[in-house]
């Protein structure tokens, strides 16, 4: 489906007075298991759960949201913030706890799997973090992209690359343990603006946003191809997020700056842009498959 289509349905979708009986759907999925990392567990949305908390998972998250619209009679949310993909197979450390492997959730019943997963593994929180530091001190240069491309090569492309690699070993993985549920590879929403950036909200320098933008879209073009390889669907955030960044108004924004503006992690997904992922991944079942 062509964007301009998808965006039209989602927003007739999304403004529905009531989605959950605007849908009104036959019971399709009977057992729905989200993975992922933060930008699906929604640290900072509410209503944080407790189990544990390090997660930052969120009932009104995208899985949540899609789960309560798609009427799921069990559904696992196991995505944890700072997940990478080495969470799928083994436990990750957190505050107040520990997240279990997110493979265990799976079952050989289960039928709908939806991942976020990859922007831990290239670094997304280190580069965000570097990046700042060095665009605090050189706003109108592009100090980033320099010391990342120093040795001749751009070492976040060859993380993306490797990112890659590992997600098709996840997708993989997962085929193996839930043989016949359908997989939506859950794609990133657009941190930074392709061009001018929003210095000192998100104190990058003026040219390291357009390469950030472009490794971003980089692992989303990356993660789409791997979904497509493995027999997966992609849903493509990214794609629709224009002009709806963290530089954006609040009113306007999907993903919050580093001083947010509403519940949310900073340079995470709002409960806004939480709705879209929600809705977008609920056209590509609608669409993708008959009931």
């Amino acid at each position: 489906m062509r964007a301009a289509a998808m965006m039209s349905s989602l927003l007739v979708f999304l403004t529905a007075a009531t989605p959950a009986t605007a849908i009104t759907p036959s019971v399709r999925f009977h057992h729905y298991v989200a993975l992922g990392d933060s930008y699906a567990s929604g640290p900072g949305i509410p209503d944080q759960g407790n189990e544990p908390a390090g997660c930052g998972r969120a009932s009104r998250n995208y899985p949540g949201q899609l789960a309560n619209w798609l009427r799921v009679p069990d559904f696992r949310d196991v995505t944890c913030g700072g997940a990478t993909t080495a969470h799928m197979t083994a436990p990750q450390r957190v505050p107040g706890g520990e997240n279990p492997p997110q493979f265990d959730a799976l079952r050989q019943e289960t039928d709908l799997v939806t991942i976020t997963i990859g922007g831990n593994d290239v670094g997304f929180s280190q580069i965000m973090d570097a990046c700042g530091r060095a665009g605090a001190a050189d706003p109108t240069g592009s100090p980033c992209r320099a010391h990342f491309t120093a040795s001749g090569s751009d070492v976040l492309a060859q993380r993306v690359e490797a990112t890659g690699k590992r997600v098709r070993a996840v997708l993989a993985g997962v085929k193996e343990r839930s043989p016949n549920a359908v997989v939506l590879v859950v794609g990133y929403l657009r941190i930074l603006p392709p061009e001018t950036g929003c210095w000192p909200q998100v104190p990058f320098a003026a040219g390291d946003n357009a390469y950030f933008d472009r490794v971003q879209e980089s692992l989303n073009r990356t993660l789409a191809e791997v979904a497509r390889s493995a027999g997966a669907r992609f849903v493509t955030p990214y794609t629709y997020s224009l002009d709806r960044d963290s530089c954006q108004p609040p009113e306007r924004r999907w993903v919050e700056p580093l001083r947010p503006a509403a519940p949310a992690q900073a340079v995470h997904p709002n409960e806004n842009g939480m709705k879209i992922v929600a809705g977008l991944a609920w056209l590509t079942l609608r669409f993708a498959r008959t009931p």
